[in-house]
């Protein structure tokens, strides 16, 4: 990968730019074509690039040199790192699901019950329910009206997407994280920061002990 990342950091690769047929790439950065896919998988999950069916590979960041900084950290992800990203997001979220609570209007629950049911799709439509349950923690965090909280997920976001890409397939996950997220939208209603902190906490062990569950 180091020719591509080289590219994109000297900027001869740009925003909206195609890479060349697998073939060619993979021949340019002398390594296996399964070996690339992997390598573009991942950086599809950091949306460097966009993989589209029939079309290709093409640069998508708008700033692809802010984020090339991170990649030898993604490159590295497995189950031990998305654990202590969980052990991040439990200091963190519930906290801001209950100052959510607090300064959440109608228009944001509003919101939250779409991406619940934009996530009903499940398995049959994998992309459609990532990004539903992105946006709802999004909108969780964006309710808080915390600039800086809202700072620190942004800063885990592409970490998050590739955990959940972990996770989503394990068994019975799908039907717990539609569960728990009705769970967490009823304590928004309510208005109940502790009974908020509390739904985002058990939510996020709930995922969490799937996880462990699959440890070798």
């Amino acid at each position: 990968m180091s020719h591509l990342l080289l590219l994109i950091r000297e900027k001869k690769l740009r925003p909206g730019d195609k890479l060349p047929p697998e073939r060619e790439l993979a021949a340019m950065m002398q390594v296996s074509r399964p070996s690339l896919r992997e390598a573009l998988r991942t950086l599809s999950i950091m949306r460097v690039v966009e993989l589209r069916h029939g079309s290709g590979a093409y640069i998508t960041a708008l700033e692809p040199s802010a984020l090339v900084e991170h990649l030898d950290f993604v490159f590295s992800l497995d189950d031990s790192t998305y654990l202590q990203l969980f052990q991040t997001r439990k200091i963190l979220e519930p906290g801001i699901c209950a100052l959510a609570a607090q300064h959440i209007t109608e228009e944001e629950l509003t919101q939250l019950e779409a991406c619940v049911e934009r996530s009903k799709v499940g398995p049959s439509n994998p992309e459609v329910y990532l990004q539903a349950d992105l946006d709802l923690h999004e909108i969780i965090t964006q309710a808080a009206r915390n600039p800086l909280l809202k700072r620190f997920m942004v800063s885990i976001r592409s970490l998050g997407r590739a955990s959940r890409q972990r996770t989503s397939t394990l068994p019975g996950v799908f039907a717990q994280t539609i569960q728990d997220h009705q769970a967490i939208i009823t304590a928004l209603k309510a208005h109940d920061p502790q009974a908020a902190h509390h739904a985002m906490l058990t939510h996020l062990e709930h995922i969490e002990q799937r996880l462990i569950e699959e440890q070798p």
